[in-house]
Protein backbone atom coordinates (compact mmCIF):
# COMPACT_ATOMS: atom_id res chain seq x y z
CA UNK A 1 0.00 0.00 0.00
CA UNK A 2 1.46 3.38 -0.97
CA UNK A 3 2.10 6.20 1.40
CA UNK A 4 -0.84 8.26 0.10
CA UNK A 5 -3.21 5.32 0.37
CA UNK A 6 -2.13 4.77 3.95
CA UNK A 7 -2.52 8.41 4.76
CA UNK A 8 -5.88 9.11 3.13
CA UNK A 9 -7.70 5.80 3.02
CA UNK A 10 -10.92 5.47 5.00
CA UNK A 11 -10.30 2.07 6.48
CA UNK A 12 -7.06 1.09 8.11
CA UNK A 13 -5.78 -2.46 7.81
CA UNK A 14 -6.02 -4.48 10.97
CA UNK A 15 -2.69 -4.44 12.71
CA UNK A 16 -1.63 -7.27 14.93
CA UNK A 17 -0.33 -6.27 18.36
CA UNK A 18 3.41 -5.83 18.57
CA UNK A 19 5.12 -8.93 19.91
CA UNK A 20 8.66 -7.57 19.90
CA UNK A 21 8.26 -5.95 23.32
CA UNK A 22 10.74 -6.88 25.99
CA UNK A 23 8.82 -9.15 28.42
CA UNK A 24 11.03 -8.07 31.33
CA UNK A 25 9.96 -4.46 30.83
CA UNK A 26 6.31 -5.45 30.40
CA UNK A 27 6.29 -7.38 33.68
CA UNK A 28 8.18 -4.60 35.44
CA UNK A 29 5.75 -2.00 34.13
CA UNK A 30 2.78 -3.98 35.37
CA UNK A 31 4.38 -4.31 38.80
CA UNK A 32 5.23 -0.58 38.90
CA UNK A 33 1.65 0.37 38.07
CA UNK A 34 0.32 -1.98 40.70
CA UNK A 35 -1.54 -3.92 38.01
CA UNK A 36 0.24 -7.19 38.68
CA UNK A 37 -2.06 -8.40 41.47
CA UNK A 38 -5.45 -7.74 42.94
CA UNK A 39 -6.71 -8.55 46.37
CA UNK A 40 -9.71 -10.73 46.94
CA UNK A 41 -11.54 -10.89 50.22
CA UNK A 42 -12.65 -14.36 51.24
CA UNK A 43 -15.78 -15.25 53.19
CA UNK A 44 -13.70 -15.91 56.26
CA UNK A 45 -12.18 -12.41 56.12
CA UNK A 46 -8.84 -13.46 54.72
CA UNK A 47 -7.24 -11.43 51.94
CA UNK A 48 -5.70 -13.29 49.02
CA UNK A 49 -3.43 -11.68 46.45
CA UNK A 50 -4.14 -13.05 42.99
CA UNK A 51 -1.97 -12.25 39.94
CA UNK A 52 -3.72 -10.63 37.00
CA UNK A 53 -4.04 -12.35 33.66
CA UNK A 54 -1.85 -9.77 31.91
CA UNK A 55 0.92 -10.26 34.47
CA UNK A 56 0.79 -14.05 34.11
CA UNK A 57 0.91 -13.68 30.30
CA UNK A 58 3.97 -11.43 30.57
CA UNK A 59 5.71 -13.97 32.81
CA UNK A 60 4.88 -16.78 30.38
CA UNK A 61 6.30 -14.75 27.49
CA UNK A 62 9.38 -14.03 29.55
CA UNK A 63 9.98 -17.72 30.27
CA UNK A 64 9.25 -18.64 26.63
CA UNK A 65 11.93 -16.21 25.39
CA UNK A 66 14.40 -17.46 27.97
CA UNK A 67 13.74 -21.09 26.98
CA UNK A 68 14.34 -20.20 23.33
CA UNK A 69 17.62 -18.48 24.21
CA UNK A 70 18.73 -21.47 26.29
CA UNK A 71 17.94 -23.82 23.40
CA UNK A 72 20.06 -21.76 21.03
CA UNK A 73 22.94 -21.64 23.51
CA UNK A 74 22.73 -25.41 24.09
CA UNK A 75 22.99 -26.00 20.34
CA UNK A 76 26.02 -23.73 20.12
CA UNK A 77 27.62 -25.51 23.07
CA UNK A 78 27.03 -28.90 21.44
CA UNK A 79 28.64 -27.69 18.20
CA UNK A 80 31.64 -26.35 20.11
CA UNK A 81 32.04 -29.60 22.03
CA UNK A 82 31.93 -31.68 18.85
CA UNK A 83 34.46 -29.35 17.21
CA UNK A 84 36.76 -29.73 20.22
CA UNK A 85 36.41 -33.52 20.11
CA UNK A 86 37.25 -33.51 16.40
CA UNK A 87 40.31 -31.36 17.02
CA UNK A 88 41.44 -33.66 19.84
CA UNK A 89 41.20 -36.55 17.40
CA UNK A 90 43.41 -34.80 14.86
CA UNK A 91 46.06 -33.80 17.41
CA UNK A 92 48.19 -36.75 18.32
CA UNK A 93 50.30 -36.64 21.45
CA UNK A 94 53.99 -37.20 20.81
Amino acid sequence: MSYLNKMYSRSKPAESPSTNKNPNRVAGGLRAQGADMFEMLGEDGSVQKIPTEAYVRSLEEQSRKQRAAITVLERKLTRCETAIEQLKGTIRPS
